[in-house]
């Protein structure tokens, strides 16, 4: 497997040096960037290419919501990974919507963080059942005022969804690529990536992230 590079940005140096020996320790990693602020960060990467980026909620100057949106905007190939002590439902559905592929308390277990990094990678997201749990009860108290007359019909998208589709959704905010849902499922890569982009239409998602979200918001997976 490709090396995986990261980058570290948060303001506590004893942090910093901290996360980079343990991750050193892993194989198939390499820290090519480290930074105390969003504005070494983003001077950095004119020479440093990492591909997953984790980074600190609470920044002086940038805080770690802008970096992502800007970062984004530059490199949107890039992972992003926020690693941080506050759980709160608003941010964490904020940065899904922004457009980060994971959320992690900075007290995490080095074995948990090694294996989120691999799926952000390779997957594309990684969603563990604490930040599933505060993505479900964030988004019921958002909406729990909206009116009926809602956009879309979860009843009937579920009715449209084809059985294959079903599979595919499942399997996806489980985190399988397309590539192992299609060994899987014994079909090609080609036609999971079509019923990707049919439940992306389907949903009004963008990415697999705010796929996940749908998912996860509208209890799809406890209706499949």
């Amino acid at each position: 497997m490709k090396t995986i590079k990261l980058a570290i940005v948060d303001d506590h140096l004893l942090f910093r040096q901290g996360l980079s020996h343990i991750l050193r320790r892993f194989a198939g990693h390499e820290i090519v960037l480290e930074a105390a602020s969003a504005d070494e960060l983003f001077a950095q990467l004119e020479v440093q290419h990492p591909d997953v980026v984790l980074l600190d909620l609470h920044m002086p100057g940038m805080d770690g919501r802008q970096a992502s949106t800007r970062l984004l905007a530059l490199l949107p190939h890039i992972k992003i990974i926020i690693l941080s002590m506050e759980y709160s439902p608003e941010f964490i559905l904020e940065l899904m919507r922004v457009g980060v592929h994971g959320y992690l308390p900075k007290d995490i277990d080095q074995e948990i963080l090694v294996e989120a990094i691999h799926q952000v990678y390779t997957k594309g997201f990684y969603i563990d059942d604490t930040v599933a749990q505060v993505m479900r009860e964030g988004l019921q108290a958002k909406h729990s005022n909206v009116p009926q007359s809602q956009p879309y019909s979860v009843s009937r998208l579920l009715f449209d969804l084809t059985r294959r589709e079903k599979e595919v959704l499942t399997l996806l905010c489980e985190g399988y690529s397309s590539a192992q849902i299609a060994e899987k499922l014994f079909i090609s890569f080609r036609t999971v990536e079509g019923h990707r982009k049919n439940l992306l239409e389907k949903t009004g998602a963008t990415n697999a992230v705010s796929l996940a979200m749908f998912a996860v918001k509208h209890h799809l997976l406890d209706s499949l």
